[in-house]
């Protein structure tokens, strides 16, 4: 990757104030340690949480992990959001398939987030919102070791 440009990454989940704020502070922390530059955002395809911070308990679940999880929150409604991104990451089938319907011309950018985490025992990222503490910790580990895992198909070439 040249060094004259970072490459730009997007994680999106449903609302996000969880998911997508999580994975976007993982990713950093990821590529920061690589000494990789990305340029990483967060966003949600629904409108209910545009304009607040993350999720109380996931800031929490943050802290307790040493991850500093911080945002706005804002919603991708056109091609046009999308466009900026090399790379976009959904937290979800349901989210990617409304990525797509969004944005069909960009679906080669469009990944699983968690997909890149060999460990996983699913390539999606269960929904913590309104569930337990134990919920949110989870977010967190597996956040971070998916980030791993895209940080190594970046460095490998295996993504963009």
């Amino acid at each position: 990757m040249p060094d004259e440009k970072a490459l730009k990454i997007l994680v999106v989940c449903l609302g996000n104030i969880c998911r997508s704020p999580a994975g976007e502070a993982a990713l950093k922390e990821a590529a920061s340690r690589a000494g990789l530059r990305l340029e990483v955002e967060s966003a949600g395809t629904g409108p209910w949480h545009v304009g607040e911070p993350p999720d109380p308990q996931i800031r929490a679940a943050g802290r307790r992990a040493g991850l500093e999880i911080d945002g706005v929150g804002r919603q991708i409604t056109s091609a046009a959001d999308l466009e900026p991104y090399d790379v976009i990451l959904a937290m979800d089938r349901s989210n990617l398939h409304a990525l797509r319907r969004i944005a069909p011309e960009l679906e080669d950018r469009m990944y699983l987030y968690r997909s890149f985490d060999p460990d996983a025992d699913s390539d999606e990222m269960p929904d913590p919102w309104g569930m337990d503490d134990a919920a949110f910790d989870d977010t967190i580990r597996w956040a971070r070791s998916a980030a791993e895992g895209i940080v190594e198909a970046i460095r490998s070439g295996r993504i963009p």
